[in-house]
């Protein structure tokens, strides 16, 4: 006897058997038991979700000879000659070859005439989005006054292409598609029924393959028996489907927290001579931050039977939230780009070194996990000259001078007085961090990363600054080493950079920035409000002042 395969021996023969498309069923069940028949219905839903499944076991329903019934016996001649596909008042017609209205109107000539063995005759037409205009116009008057003894179950993955006139005479149900566990729990009771042992994870990997389709599922898993000689094992079905290994994701992000370039080559090389797809690596990759990520802000969500899940958690703690963010973005653009790059195996490492260039890295008292090391001293230029602090004025910010309290002392500092402002002296052991970062020739991150930052000591060649935990986002190692450099550069001497979270108890640059703009803002919106002619405009005509429109000058 020859082989059946799995999809079609295993393929659902009542409503009882289908799976994950518990809404359908019901609403059908229901209809069924009621006796509430419509003469068309219209499943929609992706490939491998049931249409043409629930199509048969309806017409089953429709002309099971115990009568019309959502239970139907399954043992009567009907039954079985519907599960064989030879009942003759069931007429499954591919709309994909035969598009044409000559086709579609002798199709419908004959539904005039009774069913010759069932109750009903059932037109089961597949792939519905494929008649053409006229054919979809031939069928308008029958499929709305068909004769009693005629049903209509249209099937499709494009309902988009339907006109609306056919949508309209329809039932409509949208058949979702598997969720992963749905279909890796199915293909277990498989298994089991069939005496092949199998590895939960193997079952996983094949559910995520199958892309919320049961029958690519059973297609996979039947090429998985033959692969493994009869057992399904995790190792031969990622072979078999070139999956990355989870074990190679998890070594990428501990050479990532190790700060281990070289590691990140090795297993890219190993990737490339297992001719594993790169596309799916970084897939597999931007998955796997999803559930750091979940794991991070909602660990409840982790479901305890995850066979990764202690390696996630692991994971979870040693990272920040905001990298595992920046991280996940740079793996699907790396997944985008690699078309454009030059091999695919030159994008997937260039993928990598940026997420090398990027990664989270501990002080040197191992506090915080994104509190950056204090990166390489750089080298000292020669005969570097002191340079002169411009004050935030000459920069646009124009900082209001502040008393040694921090309260206001005056307006904005004009230009003549700002080129009049002395030179800060770079051997200062205790200067004013706003003058500072106002002379530093930076922009980008970098200035950002200072900006929110308040000094707390500079003593020899270390500086210490703060930086209030909810701008932690901005600590990131290529600012920290461009404001390192340019610290070095302007002090004329090597230069130590460590930066400590905690709340800030002084004024931050940003802080006075931001609070100099609003003061000057409220004295504009003062001061207009005063102007004798708008005071006039509001009085007359009850007019409202817009105070976002008004910029200082």
């Amino acid at each position: 006897m020859s082989y059946q395969v799995l999809a079609r021996k295993w393929r659902p023969r009542t409503f009882a058997n289908l799976v994950g498309q518990e809404h359908v069923v019901r609403a059908l069940t229901h209809a069924l038991t009621e006796q509430r028949l419509h003469h068309a219905y219209l499943f929609t839903g992706t490939r491998g979700v049931g249409k043409t499944t629930l199509a048969r076991i309806l017409a089953k329903a429709l002309n099971c000879e115990t009568g019309v019934s959502a239970t139907p016996c399954g043992t009567c001649s009907a039954c079985l000659e519907i599960d064989s596909g030879r009942f003759v008042d069931l007429l499954e017609v591919d709309a994909a070859t035969n598009t044409r209205v000559d086709e579609m109107r002798q199709l419908l000539e004959n539904a005039v005439y009774a069913p010759t063995r069932g109750r009903f005759k059932v037109y089961v037409i597949d792939e519905v989005h494929m008649l053409s205009t006229s054919a979809f116009n031939a069928m308008l008057k029958t499929l709305e006054e068909p004769p009693e003894h005629v049903k209509f179950i249209l099937a499709t993955t494009d309902p988009q292409k339907i006109p609306v006139t056919v949508l309209s005479r329809c039932l409509q149900f949208n058949l979702k598609q598997m969720t992963q566990p749905l279909i890796a729990s199915h293909l277990k009771h498989i298994l089991e029924v069939e005496a092949i042992s199998a590895d939960t994870g193997a079952l996983h990997l094949l559910a995520r393959s199958a892309a919320g389709s049961m029958r690519d599922a059973l297609s996979l898993l039947d090429q998985a028996i033959a692969h493994g000689s009869g057992k399904v094992e995790e190792a031969q079905v990622r072979e078999m489907l070139g999956s990355v290994d989870l074990d190679q994701l998890f070594s990428i992000l501990d050479a990532l927290l190790a700060g281990d370039a070289a590691a990140l080559l090795r297993i890219a090389d190993d990737m490339t001579a297992r001719s594993l797809s790169f596309d799916a690596a970084l897939q597999e990759m931007a998955s796997l931050f999803t559930r750091l990520q979940i794991a991070q802000l909602a660990p409840r969500a982790i479901a305890d039977d995850m066979p990764e899940r202690s390696r996630v958690l692991e994971l979870a703690t040693a990272l920040d939230p905001e990298f595992v963010q920046l991280a996940y973005q740079i793996a699907v653009h790396g997944r985008q780009e690699l078309p454009l790059a030059p091999d695919e195996q030159a994008g997937f490492i260039m993928t990598l070194l940026r997420l090398y260039t990027f990664r989270p890295v501990l002080d040197d008292e191992g506090a915080g996990r994104s509190t950056g090391t204090a990166p390489s001293v750089p080298r000292p230029r020669a005969a570097p000259t002191p340079r002169a602090a411009v004050p935030a004025a000459a920069t646009g910010s124009q900082r209001t001078p502040a008393s040694a309290d921090g309260a206001l002392v005056g307006g904005s500092v004009p230009p003549a007085a700002a080129a009049s402002v002395p030179a800060v002296e770079p051997d200062r052991p205790a200067g004013d961090w706003h003058a500072i970062l106002a002379a530093l020739k930076i922009s980008g991150m970098a200035r950002e990363l200072g900006q929110h930052c308040e000094l707390r000591d500079l003593a020899g060649a270390r500086m210490v600054l703060r930086l209030s935990p909810a701008h932690r986002h901005l600590l990131i190692k290529p600012a920290q080493d461009k404001l390192q450099q340019s610290l070095a550069e302007h002090f004329g001497r090597p230069l130590q950079l460590a930066i400590e979270l905690d709340e800030v108890s002084g004024d931050t640059p940003a802080a006075t920035a931001q609070r100099d703009r609003r003061e000057r803002q409220d004295r504009a919106i003062a001061s207009v409000e005063k102007d004798g002619f708008v005071r006039e405009i509001i009085d007359t005509f009850d007019a409202t002042l817009i105070e976002s429109s008004i910029k200082p000058i």
